[in-house]
């Protein structure tokens, strides 16, 4: 396994630019975790297969119908060889991700995909929510980006063009399913750089990390 940074923290901290824009400033790979539960959930509500069901869901895991690839600017995922990466964004995909995410069977199924993105000759920026505590437990580097629910809510609104209250709702929820679900909850990594954007612009919080990656790495 490559050298891996690890950057994790709740819907709209940050972490998609932040990663991002380190893995382009060291000139490594980057991989959005999260994308593989939101493909496969997506991938699950297209076959219309209960989302309580978790054969089904585990067996999907495994299923080509969909997949999940790298590139620099974004982690696209496809079904049935169809780019759906603006597709899975929607926030009713990431509600259904978070529920799937919750069944140790599907977790233990995506976790060798995710830990093969570090497999090639550079190093890999990885983003989620359990990166540095679960899929790659000895990073040489972990942050963890945070920032209050209302500026949150406003960005990815901003995003995704809906309500800010409606928002703050679904965000509120999200968190409290994945911060509370029996395994790899989200949490902040022991050893983490914790950084608060709420304040910061994208260059103030990739400055901080890049100053705290450099002395790790």
């Amino acid at each position: 396994m490559g050298m891996v940074i690890t950057i994790d923290g709740p819907a709209a901290s940050g972490k998609s630019s932040v990663s991002r824009e380190l893995a382009r400033r060291l000139g490594w790979q980057w991989v959005s975790t999260g994308a593989f539960y939101r493909g496969l959930a997506f991938a699950a509500l297209q076959l219309q297969i209960d989302l309580d069901d978790v054969k089904s869901l585990t067996d999907l895991t495994h299923n080509p119908v969909w997949s999940v690839r790298m590139e620099h600017d974004r982690t696209k995922v496809f079904f049935k060889d169809q780019d759906v990466t603006d597709l899975i964004a929607h926030e009713d995909v990431g509600n259904f991700a978070s529920k799937v995410s919750h069944y140790p069977e599907v977790r233990k199924a995506l976790l060798e995909a995710q830990r093969n993105c570090s497999s090639g000759p550079q190093g890999l920026v990885a983003e989620g929510r359990d990166c540095g505590t679960v899929v790659f437990p000895e990073a040489e580097a972990k942050v963890y980006l945070t920032a209050n629910s209302e500026h949150r809510a406003a960005r990815r609104a901003a995003e995704l063009g809906l309500a800010q209250d409606d928002m703050v709702k679904a965000q509120q929820q999200r968190d409290h399913q994945d911060s509370t679900r029996k395994v790899a909850p989200m949490t902040v990594p022991d050893d983490a750089l914790v950084v608060d954007t709420t304040a910061l612009n994208l260059e103030q919080v990739v400055d901080k990390v890049v100053e705290y990656v450099k002395n790790k790495i």
